[in-house]
């Protein structure tokens, strides 16, 4: 069953240990400019609030509070998933977040701040399907179509090995953000989406039964912010993710988007 206490269970599980970082130890930037871009389309970490129009989430609260206590100037900006990587390893952006993967491949382009969260990897599907219940099941329907992202990987290990490793099965659509995925799925134009606990989540709870999740997990992943190769805010926000695990604000953050925040409502 896929629950918010599971959920939450996973989200809390991270690579550091706890590092006990007062203060007053954290660098000092002196009110510089930081300009960090997302994507806005992966609830609970960002999206815009249907009611408000405001652009809110997990990471946005985090990045407020690294700000606060690093002493920069925040500004926010937002694009597309495809661009990010190279926009940020071009230094347009000083810092990119979208619940990025931390992948060796990825660190040719970018560094990687230490993990701030790690999710497990989950199918998600209309809430009324029958057809397959797990990635085994669903390897053997030989019609299902998932949705995925160029520029990321198209489908996590046990789906993926069970449609031949190919990245250009035609049993694979692609489309240009996770929220367009999402979009075709409810539409039938895709059977299942493969996502991880955090962006399952927020879909799940928003769609009134519409949307569910089938099987197990199927692999963990550890999300890191990335910034231009050798960036010195790397050190920094490494410090700040320290102390905001140290002192329990991370933990704060997962109870008030992950438990307590209601998508729609």
């Amino acid at each position: 069953m896929f629950s918010r206490r599971t959920i939450l269970a996973g989200l809390t599980a991270v690579v550091l240990a706890p590092l006990s970082v007062a203060a007053a130890d954290l660098p000092d930037l002196g009110g510089r400019s930081v300009i960090v871009v997302t994507e806005n389309a992966y609830p609970p970490l960002q999206f815009v609030d249907p009611k408000s129009g405001k652009a809110i989430g997990w990471e946005y609260d985090a990045m407020e509070e690294i700000s606060k206590r690093l002493n920069f100037k925040l500004e926010i900006q937002n694009t597309s998933w495809d661009a990010m990587i190279q926009s940020v390893s071009d230094g347009q952006y000083d810092i990119g977040m979208t619940g990025i993967t931390i992948k060796d491949e990825r660190k040719a382009k970018v560094d990687f701040s230490a993990p701030y969260m790690r999710s497990q990897q989950f199918m998600l599907v209309r809430g009324d399907e029958s057809r397959f219940t797990d990635a085994k099941t669903f390897g053997a329907f030989a019609d299902g179509l998932v949705g995925a992202q160029p520029g990321t990987s198209p489908f996590y290990t046990a789906v993926y090995e069970m449609l031949d490793g190919n990245e250009q099965n035609p049993r694979v659509k692609l489309f240009e953000t996770f929220g367009a995925t999402v979009q075709a799925l409810k539409a039938g134009d895709v059977d299942v989406v493969l996502t991880d606990s955090v962006a399952a989540k927020g879909y799940v709870d928003s769609s009134a039964g519409g949307l569910k999740v089938v099987g197990g997990p199927l692999g963990t992943e550890d999300f890191g912010f990335i910034f231009k190769k050798g960036s010195d805010l790397v050190a920094p926000v490494n410090a700040a993710i320290a102390a905001l695990k140290a002192d329990g604000t991370l933990d704060k953050l997962n109870q008030k988007w992950f438990v307590d925040y209601k998508m729609g409502e």
